[in-house]
């Protein structure tokens, strides 16, 4: 075996950029990108963190430490990971079922799930994932977290988490009454400098305004003695027993993931039972991980004109998920808007997401006691206008507008399960009903009819014994039945059949066997058989299961022409038996 043979795909992306040079432009490009994306990364890190139910802290360590592995091991130039919204929906009830302790071992196994998937080739993945079924979850996802954001970006008092959607909205709107005004005001106010900020200006992040506007406005509603949630009133760590508000102004520390707490507050008890339980979880993260990541690399080769190693990329999504649970970070992923962000600010290889993990870790280490002011609701502020991003609601709209009717289905199924129930049920039930339609097309598509012979000008001379079948489009399960049904039904007077196969691309086990049976059927009523046209893979299905030529009773032909000379000859064989 070959040492290119069994090179594993890491590190594709790094090895492609640095053999083209690494100039002093590019290390300008990639450092600006970093910077960029690393001054957006860190309150995103923080809300999505909240959202899944840790410490902000966790996310941070995500972009740092996944962050930085990916970009090194990944196999695209461009795409920036971390922590995203994507998988707010699925993580948040495993933190709520199995605790931190839980959430980091599902992002190790998934990491694991990831990096088989990349030795198996299946970067491919993201193809076998129908547009509508993407849609619908996605959508579906970006509602789940707007609502989730509501209790903070309105300061809602004794709300909680509940598991349904139903329920977590009903406890919403208990809760209204218990509206605060300055979380509120924070909120607003920072929602509309998201908004508003891009028509402005590109060249300065909008979401570092937005949040020091926020914050300022926090300060001073609290002069004014009215209440804002801030990161610093909610969260808080301990050194030498004194608590500190905010989090700890320490890089990310080596720790086990099986010895942190679980859902009930104790370390969690590893075994068997345990990792089964997770599984399901870790194989529903990795999935999402696998697609998040691989369109994420596709949008970013369509804005830079590149093209990416997808077995590569999952490898590295997975040695970066393996990883990241081992210094407190949850599941990371390629972010779609921070790598658009990236390119369009002058990224240029793998490096800006580097960068971008050490401008999170400087900050981590540098501004963590600052980051304790930054209001709540100027966090849920944020993660609102992630979700309407994800949303997509006017690409939604259009699509139910133009789209087919089956596929909207599709997509209002998926989008309606991902809300009620879960991303998983979602996505299971979407590729079912997106499969089934696909069947149901392509059985349309095969027929199979008795033709007038004069359609084969070889075959139009021949006498009223000889009749034309035709069959077209693959033969399978679905649609062997419709295609090869009206071949029983030829009167006594046929001695001759000419089926025309040549537009039969393929054949399956069940289209195999009924075809057998009506060709047994026919040679019981001594019709004399020629199969024209029959593909190499076809044939060699039919010869594999006994269905081959029979000497005076069935023919592969390779056209009309043939067909009609061997039936002249047979014809003539016939009349000169009979005269003898």
């Amino acid at each position: 075996m070959s040492k290119a043979s069994i090179k594993l795909p890491l590190f594709t992306a790094l090895r492609d950029s640095l053999r083209e040079g690494y100039s002093l432009a590019t290390l300008r490009g990639d450092l600006l990108a970093g910077l960029t994306v690393g001054i957006i990364a860190i309150p995103l890190a923080m809300a999505l963190a909240i959202a899944v139910g840790v410490a902000p802290q966790h996310g941070l360590y995500t972009g740092i430490i996944g962050g930085l592995i990916i970009a090194l091991a990944g196999g695209s130039r461009f795409n920036i990971s971390g922590p995203t919204a994507a998988f707010v929906v699925i993580l948040l009830p495993i933190t709520q079922a199995y605790g931190l302790g839980g959430l980091l071992l599902v992002t190790g196994m998934s990491g694991v799930i990831l990096l088989v998937l990349g030795l198996a080739r299946m970067g491919n993945l993201i193809q076998f994932v129908p547009y509508p079924v993407l849609m619908g979850f996605t959508a579906g996802i970006g509602i789940v977290i707007a609502t989730l954001q509501i209790k903070d970006f309105l300061g809602l008092q004794n709300v909680g988490q509940h598991e349904s959607y139903l329920d977590q909205v009903q406890a919403l709107a208990s809760a209204l009454p218990s509206i605060q005004l300055g979380d509120t005001l924070v909120g607003s106010a920072t929602l509309l400098v998201l908004i508003g900020w891009p028509y402005l200006t590109r060249r300065i992040p909008g979401h570092l305004v937005a949040l020091l506007v926020g914050s300022l406005l926090a300060v001073l509603l609290l002069q004014l003695d009215l209440q804002v949630s801030t990161l610093g009133s909610r969260f808080s760590y301990e050194i030498d027993g004194i608590t500190h508000p905010g989090i700890p102004p320490f890089a990310p520390q080596w720790l086990l993931p099986w010895t942190l707490p679980g859902a009930d507050g104790t370390p969690l008890q590893v075994n068997f039972n345990l990792l089964r339980e997770l599984l399901p979880f870790s194989l529903a993260v990795a999935m999402l991980g696998a697609i998040e990541s691989l369109l994420c690399a596709l949008v970013a080769d369509g804005m830079a004109n590149t093209r990416h190693d997808p077995n590569a990329e999952l490898m590295g999504q997975g040695l970066g998920n393996m990883i990241v649970p081992f210094f407190g970070g949850i599941t990371a992923t390629a972010a779609i808007a921070r790598t658009a962000t990236s390119v369009r600010s002058g990224a240029r290889t793998p490096m800006a997401g580097v960068f971008h993990a050490l401008v999170i870790l400087v900050a981590v280490v540098l501004l963590a006691d600052l980051f304790a002011y930054l209001p709540m609701a100027s966090l849920a502020a944020m993660l609102l206008i992630v979700a309407w991003n994800m949303s997509e609601v006017p690409h939604v709209l259009h699509m139910l507008r133009i789209g087919p009717r089956q596929d909207v289905w599709v997509l209002l199924i998926c989008l309606a399960l991902t809300v009620l129930f879960d991303m998983v049920l979602a996505v299971g039930v979407g590729l079912l009903l997106a499969s089934a339609l696909f069947i149901k097309r392509m059985a349309d598509l095969s027929q199979g009819a008795k033709m007038p012979r004069h359609q084969h000008l070889a075959l139009s001379e021949l006498p009223d014994s000889v009749a034309l079948y035709q069959i077209n489009g693959p033969l399978f399960f679905a649609a062997a039945d419709k295609a090869l049904s009206a071949m029983s039904r030829f009167d006594e007077s046929i001695a001759f059949l000419a089926i025309d196969m040549q537009a039969v691309p393929s054949m399956d086990m069940s289209a195999l066997v009924m075809f057998e049976k009506a060709l047994r059927d026919l040679d019981r009523r001594e019709i004399r058989v020629y199969l024209i046209g029959v593909n190499a893979s076809v044939r060699l299905k039919l010869k594999r299961a006994g269905v081959g030529a029979l000497r005076g009773r069935r023919h592969y032909v390779a056209n009309p022409d043939r067909v009609a000379e061997l039936i002249r000859q047979q014809l003539a064989d016939d009349n000169a038996s009979a005269k003898s």
